[in-house]
């Protein structure tokens, strides 16, 4: 998936072993070769532990656990987490660190896992699938899968995301339209679960074996629900044979891409409104699966004022015979009647891998803002009425140069899938929002937060202030976190925060949270919650 940059975006236009098939996986017994030291408790008032604090992006939220386990096997996260549960200490797992809430950094949390060294990419051939650890950021995989094997997978495009949570909440990204979701991809999960007498084990679970249902659980029911992920199983449905190189989708092996820069000092509501209207008729005319245009990704960062300009960044499959042209004629359905028009690059081709890192969001983890995001889902696109709310509220003062509505292309192969066969609902999509903004003082916390709720309420102002289910919207992002949505100020539509969510597939996760997670040890402030 894409994520939000919480430096603007504009800037710059495990594999532990194999041990187990089945049932309780039990670790490969550690070798001199693959030796790991100990997951010792890192204590406050060392410097190890601040660092260890600060590794994330969010700093509204600054948690004080009692200590930190940095485990590097899956059985040293058994052992982290019964400790954890013996002593009755609320625990939480952190991956790439970009929990846009408080889930991990709460003031409940006494002990942190934090999964960095979990981070290994390998293939597996006695269940011939990709082995990933849990703690691999989005770049490792992309570069592991390609280089290696010349596979890949269709995830995000912000390189430091971590694998942990953006699979287990049905992680998408700029092949997901070709592709489908990251978790039309997932074989199987190792996981460790806590149960009902508080014995801590570590279960693998596949779309084939008795596990089925919490291997059903981990494609888009969120992370922090059931257990502690330490690695994924990685194989397309319909693969037969231990190819690795056939194991995941072969990406095409040239992106052709271009951007068309807008200036904001040169547009007006009419023109902006043109804009995006036509971005929104093209993509409901091609969302369906095996369209033509399967492969395009263009998503439209409509900046706040301060950063200076909407970027349109688009890229397709750079081996169809017509690709240039298909993207010539894409810029110039969406520019349609659209005075002035804008800066628009030539197309250019580029190789696939290298295109992709180059076009995708690099954020330096070592800083970290205060933030907000909200999100939605589009069946339909939006009306002029709210187009014009975004026009007027990304001109105030609030908004600044690190604001941006974000439009992310959606659909395609995603909405070939039953919106049942996984956890991830929304199957018939065309576009996801991201609106985000970030700033460094705590004293303007109140500021900027007032200001993304208000949008967002004006935005589904016809709907309860969220994007209730209808014609138009289908409900919001798991992995785009917003505990707004919780609050009946703010939501008054009646339609519950895990209705937008999960839609018709929450009643069955929480029963499989009261199978797998019977004491609810794995929960935060929107965890699935027990019947």
């Amino acid at each position: 998936m894409t994520e939000v940059s919480r430096r603007g975006l504009l800037v710059g236009a495990a594999a532990v072993g194999s041990a187990a098939v089945a049932g309780s996986a039990t670790p490969a017994a550690a070798s001199p070769a693959s030796y790991r030291p100990e997951a010792e408790k890192v204590l406050p008032g060392t410097g190890r532990y601040e660092d260890l604090l600060l590794r994330g992006l969010e700093r509204r939220f600054h948690g004080s656990p009692d200590y930190i386990r940095v485990p590097f096997t899956t059985e040293q996260v058994v052992d982290a987490v019964q400790d954890a549960v013996d002593q009755k200490k609320q625990l939480a797992v952190r991956g790439g660190g970009h929990c846009y809430e408080d889930f991990v950094a709460s003031d409940d949390v006494r002990v942190l896992i934090d999964m960095s060294h979990l981070t290994d990419v390998e293939y597996d051939p006695r269940l011939r699938a990709f082995s990933i650890g849990a703690g691999a950021t989005l770049d490792k995989v992309f570069k592991d899968l390609y280089y290696g094997w010349g596979v890949t997978i269709p995830g995000g495009g912000c390189l430091t995301v971590g694998v942990g949570g953006h699979f287990a909440g049905g992680g998408y990204g700029p092949l997901s339209r070709l592709f489908g979701s990251v978790v039309d991809h997932l074989y199987g999960v190792e996981v460790v679960v806590v149960d009902k007498r508080g014995r801590a084990r570590a279960v693998l679970a596949t779309r084939e074996n008795q596990h089925r249902d919490l291997w059903w659980a981990h494609t888009g029911g969120g992370g922090g629900n059931f257990g502690v992920v330490t690695r994924y199983l990685l194989r397309s449905h319909g693969v037969s044979g231990a190819d690795p190189t056939r194991a995941l989708p072969r990406p095409p092996e040239t992106l052709m891409s271009a951007v068309v820069a807008f200036d904001w000092n040169a547009l007006t509501k009419e023109s902006f409104t043109r804009t995006v209207s036509n971005f929104f008729a093209w993509y409901e005319k091609y969302s369906a699966p095996g369209n033509p245009y399967a492969s395009l990704y263009s998503p439209f960062l409509l900046g706040a004022k301060a950063t200076g300009g909407l970027l349109l960044s688009s890229q397709l499959d750079g081996t169809l015979p017509n690709a240039e042209k298909m993207l010539r004629d894409f810029h110039a359905a969406v520019l349609e009647g659209v005075e002035p028009k804008p800066y628009v690059e030539d197309p250019h081709p580029g190789p696939f891998l290298a295109t992709t890192r180059q076009r995708s969001i690099a954020e330096d983890m070592s800083g970290g803002t205060r933030g907000k995001l909200k999100a939605a889902y589009f069946r339909k696109g939006w009306n002029a009425r709210q187009i014009g709310v975004l026009f007027d509220a990304l001109q105030k003062p609030e908004a600044n140069a690190n604001t941006v509505a974000l439009l992310v292309p959606y659909g395609g192969q995603i909405n070939a899938i039953a919106p049942t066969a996984t956890a991830t609902a929304q199957r018939d999509s065309i576009m996801k929002l991201a609106l985000g903004t970030s700033w460094t003082d705590a004293a303007e916390d109140e500021k900027h937060l007032t200001w993304s709720r208000d949008v967002y309420q004006e935005l589904y102002r016809d709907t309860g202030g969220v994007p209730v289910s209808n014609e138009f919207n289908d409900g919001s992002y798991i992995n785009y976190c917003d505990v707004d949505l919780m609050d009946p100020k703010l939501n008054t539509s009646g339609v519950p925060w895990t209705t937008l969510y999960y839609k018709q597939n929450y009643r069955r996760l929480r029963q499989l949270k009261a199978k797998w997670d019977p004491r609810d040890t794995f929960h935060h402030a929107m965890s699935i919650e027990l019947p």
